[in-house]
């Protein structure tokens, strides 16, 4: 732990400037953006300030804004640009530029940004020259009100580059692969989700980013959160990739007792796809950031739960012990899948989330909410540690996040491709697809058994497809619920009495 005195370090992020430590970074800095005096840092200092910040009493964040900021709409808000030549690092050949985001809009709450080199941080102040506001009415002086976040462009030589990762909006982060756009959204830390109680949001009071070297693929921010009931210290680590690789490590302080923590949150919008026909006028086939959540339990299972937009809020917990893995992905590539010339829906990431280390007994939970809204993020995945925080508390927690076209770690056997739900009489039939390359083998693909479950429910008509040229085995059943509004469904391939697939879940509803 650095000497540095904590006290001087909590004034350094939440007031800013302190007395000069020298001139060193003077010519680093932003190039729009003046820079307060520079001011000792250590990463220690952050978990110092979120264990100092755990003992005092909270206070909500100065939100104040001028006019018209914060009565945009989206589409005012988003002709908000930076100036050309306005980002950070963009005159001096680092491997990343910084492009620090408005207020306005819905993205009011304040952060504030430091550039960190040679041990010594300096606050990037707000300069009304760095942006251009297009035909808004904007005053012509503001004061300095801060950013909304901030977002991480790799650079190259030619000028060119790309989007790497925005950070913005409470503990929202999110990233993407080489050829995507921006899809999924990560949380640091989620409170509560979707409790009847109400949920809690916690935010980043300040974003310190460390310069890389020139030749870096890497880039380190630290980040500083806080909540009316949780304090705590960030490290992310982004690795600029095929892939981008974010690692993440976080020591938490509790303020009061929290029995509900969600970590490794990501959120991402379904509108409607095969098992829903909510939308059936659209001219697209589907709509959705995601086709499902992955697990990769601590026994070793694999299992794949398909999203739907549901018409009430649907909550499922998947009770697990040291999860080797859980992501949100997008299985279908193909453009035909969705037809939607503007969005391109098949090149959302998917996100991978690895742990580092044992995260013991918990759960992975899911929350289905309704929506009409392509633009609401209504599938939300988290895991949630059994034990909860007690008032006074802290504990640390590591993990790897994957923003990809596919993850690294993906099951030995066959995956559901697709999975479809229609009317049978008066009864429900249900489709599911697995592919696998051993499906190419006739022999084996006739060899394929499904077990199938309902809870409650009966099942019915069970036929089975070899499709050898498509790889693929296909599996029909009927579902008879009675007078029951619900069934919790399982599939699963077996052959020679081992497993042959995946194990297909799905929660079936009125």
């Amino acid at each position: 732990m650095t000497d540095f005195p904590r006290r001087d370090f909590l004034k350094l992020a939440f007031a800013g400037a302190l007395a000069a430590a020298g001139d060193a970074l003077a010519a680093a800095g932003a190039r729009a953006e003046s820079l307060a005096p520079a001011a000792p840092f250590a990463a220690d200092n952050v978990i110092a300030a979120a264990h100092d910040l755990a003992k005092a009493a909270f206070k909500p964040p100065r939100a104040a804004l001028p006019e018209p900021f914060p009565s945009l709409n989206f589409d005012q808000y988003s002709t908000i640009r930076r100036a050309p030549g306005a980002d950070i690092w963009g005159d001096v050949h680092a491997p990343f530029t910084l492009e620090p985001l408005h207020r306005g809009f819905l993205f009011t709450t304040p952060v504030d940004l430091f550039l960190v080199e040679d041990g010594a941080a300096r606050k990037v102040e707000y300069d009304r020259a760095a942006f251009d506001f297009g035909k808004l009415d904007i005053p012509a002086k503001i004061d300095d009100i801060g950013f909304s976040g901030v977002k991480i462009r790799n650079s190259d030589s030619s000028g060119g580059g790309r989007d790497v990762a925005i950070f913005q909006g409470a503990t929202f982060f999110r990233s993407l692969a080489r050829g995507q756009t921006f899809g999924l959204r990560s949380r640091g830390l989620s409170i509560r989700t979707g409790d009847s109680q109400g949920e809690e949001f916690p935010f980043f009071r300040s974003l310190w980013i460390e310069r890389p070297s020139p030749a870096a693929d890497t880039l380190i921010i630290h980040a500083l959160l806080d909540s009316a009931s949780v304090t705590g210290g960030f490290r992310f680590t982004l690795h600029d990739g095929e892939a981008t690789i974010i690692d993440t490590e976080l020591t938490l302080f509790a303020r009061a007792d929290v029995d509900h923590l969600g970590l490794g949150s990501i959120a991402g919008a379904y509108l409607f796809g095969a098992l829903d026909h909510l939308h059936t006028d659209d001219v697209r086939s589907n709509v959705h950031d995601l086709s499902g959540l992955q697990i990769w339990n601590g026994s070793g299972e694999w299992i794949w739960r398909p999203v739907a937009n549901r018409t009430t809020l649907q909550i499922s917990a998947f009770g697990d012990k040291n999860p080797r893995g859980f992501g949100m992905l997008q299985r279908n590539r193909n453009f035909a899948a969705y037809g939607d010339d503007d969005t391109h829906w098949e090149k959302r990431p998917s996100l991978w989330i690895e742990p580092i280390g044992d995260w013991g007994e918990g759960e992975v939970v899911l929350l289905e909410i309704p929506s009409e809204s392509e633009a609401n993020d209504n599938i939300i995945a988290q895991w949630r540690p059994k034990a909860g925080l007690a008032a006074g508390a802290s504990t640390s927690f590591a993990y790897r996040q994957f923003w990809c076209w596919s993850p690294p770690a993906r099951p030995d056997l066959a995956v559901t491709t697709s999975s479809r739900v229609g009317r049978a009489g008066k009864l429900k039939r249900f489709a599911v697809e697995f592919a696998a390359d051993a499906f190419a083998d006739p022999q084996r693909a006739a060899q394929i058994k499904p077990t199938i479950e309902a809870t409650p429910g009966q099942i019915s008509n069970i036929r089975t497809y070899a499709y050898p040229d498509h790889k693929s085995v296909r599996v029909l059943f009927d579902l008879d619920t009675g007078s029951e509004s619900y069934s919790e469904l399982r599939v699963a391939l077996r052959a020679d009495d081992k497993a042959a697939s995946e194990t297909w879940l799905y929660r079936w509803t009125v």
